[in-house]
């Protein structure tokens, strides 16, 4: 049987921190575009300058790492700009973004984004600070493939997702996009049985049960001891 959700999804990014006059200004920019599951909304390399922004539904962000192989460097969710930084220095895309699941956006020109954040130096403000959280994130990963073990690791990133995707329901906090056992064992850094291993343990211990496309954190306080968030 399906879950009622007890508590509403956040506003989250952008949807939580701009006045809604601006808000209202930026959700017209460029068109509309809805992605569907595995869609590429740009790619490693190309010299596009477009921004998108998420208006429903969550997009993986993969980079290619030194052996040719894929690193899954993070997650993204409505209320997110990706390529943004393209947008403001017109380079070539430092990773590629593909859709998890079926994604609403708006895809919006270089030109237009540029002279919304000019004419609206709030929003600017706020995509400087979202610029500055994608970066403090890259580098609490970096710290935790140094500082923690394998279970930590994993607890910690699954902490971080509860905290920008989770939803409460009666069953407790849903991750609202699937994650696949190879693409947790991406984002932080281990081998993939290393991790099978982890999730076992901690649905032995009743702190996250897991289904066909979902993952719920039964005991999140539990769950934050294990990552060593232990205040």
């Amino acid at each position: 049987m399906t879950a009622v959700p007890i508590q509403p999804p956040r506003a989250r990014g952008i949807f939580a921190e701009l006045q809604p006059s601006s808000l209202s200004t930026l959700v017209q920019l460029g068109a509309a575009r809805v992605f569907q599951r595995g869609d590429v909304l740009v790619r490693e390399g190309e010299s596009t300058t477009f921004v998108v922004l998420l208006l429903a539904g969550c997009a993986k962000v993969t980079a290619t790492t030194a052996d040719g192989g894929r690193a899954l460097l993070a997650v993204r969710g409505a209320g997110e700009f990706v390529g943004e930084l393209a947008g403001l220095d017109g380079r070539p895309r430092s990773a590629t973004v593909t859709a998890v699941g079926e994604l609403h956006t708006r895809v919006i020109g270089r030109t237009q984004f540029r002279r919304f954040l000019l004419d609206h130096p709030e929003a600017a403000m706020v995509v400087n600070q979202m610029v500055a959280a994608k970066l403090r994130w890259s580098t609490e990963r970096r710290i935790d493939f140094s500082g923690y073990d394998v279970p930590a690791r994993l607890a910690r990133i699954l902490v971080a997702l509860v905290s920008s995707f989770g939803t409460f329901t009666s069953r407790g906090w849903e991750i609202g996009f699937p994650l696949t056992q190879p693409e947790l064992a991406e984002l932080i850094g281990a081998a993939e049985p290393t991790v099978h291993k982890s999730l076992t343990e901690l649905r032995r211990k009743r702190v996250l049960d897991t289904g066909y496309r979902r993952m719920t954190i039964i005991n999140l306080s539990a769950l934050r001891v294990a990552a060593g968030f232990h205040s």
